[in-house]
């Protein structure tokens, strides 16, 4: 079988496919267009968010391998950008690696929580600028709070595994489990299968662990927010259209959102690959929400790198790898 990288995965993901006698090769800068011409030469596509495989795509690509059962592998978790249900729905079979990058995830989140709950990264830029303030930077302990996980699936499950040790109360609510996978291992507070009432009165924290799909775009806005009996923190280590920014930025400022830890923004480009450093997609309307959130002393902001670590990036490329070998059993 012959393999197209259309991104940069971790080295040991084509190494252990060549040692499996699949044959790879790169296309990092061709155009879509240019890609589709060339598919007749490939049985399955590695990517992470370079492209939009959309249904023309699709039809290409099944066009260019009768009788083969091409695949297209995702180096990550979520699928957005991918038409799965179309796909699969022609025999292709869509593979990710969730698995690879949970826990990078789940110790970033909670990173980022203690990180706003302390004002270390307040603190850290006021000592270092001659300024020893105390009294403004005391914090707020973990110990006895509701931390509710919105999207119960790899990641979800992961945070709440970081969170064994701290006395917490967790509320896991997931739409499209049936049953919630158990807890390994046991947590301080305990895990509570939970319901999105429930979530609304009982939480302290919420935190979003839910992929990109017609039904969760912009599930985080001013109604959603208004809903909760409490003043919460929010984190969102998911995807940033989830949370729509103008609402979001209108609750930090009323109080109701008293901070946010966001590793993902709706105003990200879609490409990894495309990204210039300092880079942000912002339409007009949204500049005073980004200067809100970059300037405001509650909000943690990092660039989509929560699931982005050493560790997580072989780990993905092993899964993948052990995904698409078995393609071929």
């Amino acid at each position: 079988m012959k393999i197209l990288f259309l991104d940069s995965a971790h080295p040991s993901l084509r190494k252990e496919l060549e040692k499996n006698n699949f044959i790879c090769e790169e296309d990092f800068i061709s155009s879509k267009e240019d890609i589709k011409k060339n598919l007749a030469n490939y049985d399955g596509i590695i990517l992470r968010s370079r492209i939009n495989i959309d249904k023309p795509f699709i039809d290409c690509f099944l066009l260019s391998r009768p009788g083969r059962m091409p695949f297209i592998a995702r180096v990550g978790a979520g699928m957005e950008h991918i038409d799965v249900a179309y796909a699969e729905s022609k025999g292709i079979k869509c593979l990710s690696s969730p698995e690879g990058n949970r826990n990078a995830v789940a110790e970033h989140a909670l990173g980022m929580l203690l990180n706003l709950l302390n004002n270390i990264s307040k603190a850290n830029a006021e000592v270092k600028a001659g300024k020893w303030l105390r009294e403004p930077n005391r914090g707020t302990e973990l110990e006895g709070k509701t931390i509710a996980i919105y999207g119960y699936g790899n990641t979800g499950s992961a945070f709440a595994n970081v969170l064994r040790g701290f006395d917490v109360n967790i509320l896991a609510y997931d739409k499209y489990r049936a049953v919630l996978p158990p807890l390994g291992g046991g947590v301080g507070g305990g895990l509570q299968e939970s319901t999105p009432e429930e979530i609304f009165v009982q939480t302290d924290i919420l935190s979003l662990h839910l992929p990109l799909t017609e039904e969760t775009k912009y599930l985080v806005n001013d109604s959603f927010l208004s809903k909760f009996k409490k003043n919460i923190y929010l984190i969102n280590t998911s995807r940033g259209p989830i949370v729509k920014t103008d609402d979001l930025v209108k609750n930090l400022q009323s109080g109701k959102v008293l901070g946010a830890c966001l590793d993902v923004i709706e105003y990200e480009e879609t490409s990894f690959e495309a990204v210039k450093p300092g880079t942000l997609n912002l339409e007009p309307g949204t500049q005073n929400d980004w200067v809100f959130l970059s300037d405001s002393k509650n909000v943690i902001l990092t660039p989509h790198i929560a699931g982005w670590s050493f560790e997580s990036s072989k780990k993905m490329g092993r899964i993948l790898a052990e995904k698409i070998i078995a393609l071929k059993k």
